[in-house]
């Protein structure tokens, strides 16, 4: 896949790949931009650690796929309209 405004994959960086047995991963989304939100797009696990309920994103790959996108441009649209 070319590298384009929605989609660009680092082969430089030193966390490359960050999930395996992935193709044409897209970097666009690093650090998830839904991270913050309870009810994404992805498929998260919740679990306890330290007594704590904290969102587990490792095994999402979401953000990843080159075709989310626009569903993801979408959904903070909608976040930012709601919380204005």
């Amino acid at each position: 896949m070319e590298n384009s405004y929605k989609y660009f994959e680092n082969h430089g960086c030193k966390y490359y790949p960050c999930h395996k047995n992935v193709e044409n991963i897209n970097c666009m989304f690093c650090y998830c931009p839904m991270y913050g939100e309870k009810n994404c797009l992805g498929n998260p696990k919740f679990i306890e650690s330290k007594g704590k309920i904290i969102k587990d994103c490792s095994d999402c790959l979401f953000p990843h796929i080159p075709e989310n996108y626009d569903k993801i441009m979408e959904y903070l649209r909608n976040i930012i309209f709601e919380k204005s």
